[in-house]
Parts: structure tokens; sequence; C-alpha cells
């Protein structure tokens, strides 16, 4: 049974979370924005949002579930759906022939 790894929205973004338009595809979060909570065993994320809902542990709009290590699951109105970490890509390598000539 895997183990999901909650990510709690902090409080700070979750307005924000809840004014943003529904997107299509995967939604990029922030590391910044997420505290880590808890940990679960279930068979799906829907078992595990049914098996939380009840306590005090409850998953709340803009939470994420990660899937031991692998896979990223962000809890919205309408159900789980894709989830990646932003990344910051490096800058560009100015190229050294390319500085020579001008």
């Amino acid at each position: 049974m895997p183990a999901y790894q909650i990510h709690r929205l902090k409080e700070s973004a979750r307005s924000q979370f809840r004014n943003d338009p529904h997107t299509a595809g995967a939604t990029v979060v922030k590391p910044k924005d997420y505290e880590k909570g808890v940990s679960v065993e279930a068979p799906s994320p829907y078992a595990a949002w049914m098996a939380l809902r009840e306590s005090t542990e409850a998953l709340q709009v803009g939470d994420l579930l990660e899937i031991e290590g692998s896979e990223l699951r962000i809890f919205k109105y309408i159900g789980f759906e894709e989830a990646r970490w932003y990344v910051l890509e490096p800058a560009p390598v100015p190229d050294a022939a390319a500085i020579a000539v001008t």
C-alpha cells in the first residue's frame, strides 16, 4: 500500500489559491508555500482523503499528497489533479565565442 506524505498549504497562500481560476494540466506549486504534514497509508489519493476527512488532519483545498517521493497530487474542488514542484531553471551561460566576436 502506498504511503502519502501530506504537504499543507500555508494559510497565507490559501486565500490566493482559492481565488485562482481552475487550469487544465499540471499545477505548478512552490515549496515555500507548503509545510510538511503527517503521512498516511492508503490504496489511492481518494482513500487517503476518506481516511482523514473526519479527523483533525482532514485535507483542505490546496493541500498536496506526495506519493512515495515520486508523484504529486493537489487537492482541488473537483478532486485530485497532477501537480509538480516549481524548479528554478539556471540562467544560460553566455557563449565565449559569441562574446569574443563582439
